[in-house]
């Protein structure tokens, strides 16, 4: 009986596997408004009434779409980052940002989906959270480390009372961390993803030749900004 039910998980999981590899497939040609359980439950030659056994809506097809490119960016960012030394702070937060865009330039498609324009009619539920904070939470052990092994000067300057609250969430990825630190991060953090948004949605074609170069020399900055340049 178990050796039995692990076939069928087995054969789930592949099937699973199958729908949403032709799912991404189709991003690529149809983008995310496109995608239709129909039209992949027939390039996989299944009826349609029963892709609604994986997958009950389109809906729940995305977000295993979301998740799995969530995951995928964050596990990229943590590796890059845990091969350098736990107090080389700058070697890290440029490691994590070559990890970023070197994963987003390989898979477009898929971080359009997640970091582009939001898909008409979809909200995403909580179960996309955990995913969605792996990369973040990279950034936040940098900050957080750093500020910890007095790395980072205090900055002269206060973030506004007015956002006091609004910081809330990130403390608990940079405990301990001031809050002017906390919103330099935040800032450093908007600039990679601008970036990295500008290239892989064409904006810098036929402005930024050398683009790894400019890249780089962006998140320096943006490593200066949150005080832990060398």
């Amino acid at each position: 009986m178990t050796a039995s039910r692990t076939a069928r998980e087995r054969v789930r999981a592949e099937l699973t596997r199958e729908i949403t590899d032709i799912a991404r497939r189709q991003l690529a040609t149809e983008g995310a408004g496109g995608l239709s359980l129909r039209a992949v439950a027939r390039e996989m030659g299944m009826v349609s009434s029963a892709i609604y056994r994986y997958f009950p809506s389109r809906d729940d097809l995305l977000t295993a779409l979301i998740v799995d490119g969530y995951n995928a960016l964050g596990e990229a960012v943590e590796q890059a980052g845990s091969a350098c030394p736990r107090d080389d702070f700058p070697g890290r937060w440029l490691a994590a940002c070559h990890a970023v865009r070197e994963w987003a330039v390989a898979h477009p498609h898929e971080y359009a989906l997640i970091y582009g324009s939001p898909v008409p009619g979809y909200q995403a539920p909580q179960d996309t959270i955990a995913a969605r904070v792996r990369d973040v939470a990279v950034y936040g052990r940098i900050i957080s480390d750093a500020w910890e092994a007095g790395a980072i000067t205090p900055p002269a300057d206060h973030a506004p009372e007015e956002l006091e609250r609004d910081a809330g969430s990130f403390r608990e990825l940079m405990p301990g961390v001031p809050d002017a630190v906390i919103w330099r991060a935040v800032s450093a953090w908007t600039a990679l993803y601008g970036w990295v948004g500008f290239e892989v949605f064409g904006q810098f074609n036929n402005v930024i030749e050398n683009r790894r170069t400019a890249f780089e020399h962006a998140m320096r900055l943006a490593a200066d900004t949150m005080g832990i340049a060398q």
